[in-house]
């Protein structure tokens, strides 16, 4: 994928049409909180990925406009509030027993 301004739009939209539709998922649940989502780490790598899909197109293209510079930004600050997802116990997902795994997961 070619490092544009359009790409990047479009990841971000992306992003965030994922980003309403977990939320929407939620509230259709019973009003379960995000963090308990079980689709949360999806939407965390989702982030990650156009945090540096971002940061990638900032360090090639230094003539962009501020706006998408502090888009760029405002996504990464999101991100940091994410990057250490864990699941409610604290532990790991590779730590887990598959019990422990399923009940996570609600499965």
């Amino acid at each position: 994928m070619a490092l544009t301004v359009q790409n990047f739009i479009k990841l971000a939209n992306y992003y965030n049409q994922t980003a309403m539709m977990m939320s929407a998922i939620c509230v259709q649940k019973g009003g379960i909180a995000l963090e308990h989502y079980v689709g949360r780490f999806f939407g965390a790598d989702a982030l990650e990925f156009v945090v540096e899909y971002g940061r990638r197109l900032v360090e090639y293209d230094k003539n962009l406009s501020p706006e998408i510079v502090n888009l760029v930004g405002r996504f990464e600050k999101q991100f940091q509030k994410v990057k250490d997802l864990t699941t409610p116990t604290q532990k790991p997902i590779h730590e887990m027993t598959l019990e422990e795994f399923e009940k996570i997961m609600n499965i």
